[in-house]
């Protein structure tokens, strides 16, 4: 069995996320994006999955008042399928809630439904759509939104 470590990310980690962003999107975020965001942005919070002290997922949320929004998150190739996607969600969510978020919300390519049956299956609605937000292609969005209750259960919106 593979044994996965969630930790916060460092800034030693940001060419191996870069290279797992490249892989993963068609879009990748720009190079300065990583460092800006584990430097400079009091709202990011950053974790990656390690297998073996390998870099092999990440996640970013931003932490906006009472909101966790799950800005980008990915696995390599080569280790999906193995729930590290929701391992990473679970430890954001998590830390997200133990900061005060009261609900977690994403945007999913209209197109990918494997990302959408996980976000289903961690309580994730569909709350709405952005019509062609993706630049590559045009593809619309479905926004996505977790709500939690107080005592610790969850319920959608």
């Amino acid at each position: 069995m593979t044994v996965v470590r969630i930790r916060p990310m460092r800034a030693e980690d940001i060419p191996r996320v870069q290279e797992i962003d490249r892989l993963a999107f068609t879009v990748p975020w720009p190079p300065s994006a990583f460092p800006h965001e584990l430097r400079h942005s009091p709202h990011s919070r950053l974790w990656v999955a390690e297998v073996d002290g390998e870099v092999v997922g990440f996640v970013v949320v931003w932490l906006i008042v009472d909101e966790a929004h799950i800005a980008t998150i990915a696995v390599h190739p080569d280790f999906r399928q193995q729930g590290i996607a929701r391992r990473l969600l679970e430890t954001a969510i998590q830390s997200a809630r133990e900061e005060g978020a009261a609900l977690a919300t994403l945007e999913v390519r209209a197109g990918n439904t494997a990302a959408q049956a996980l976000y289903r299956q961690m309580g994730f609605a569909v709350v709405g759509r952005r019509a062609r937000y993706y630049t590559d292609n045009g593809e619309d969005a479905l926004i996505m939104t977790l709500v939690w209750q107080p005592e610790g259960g969850t319920h959608e919106r």
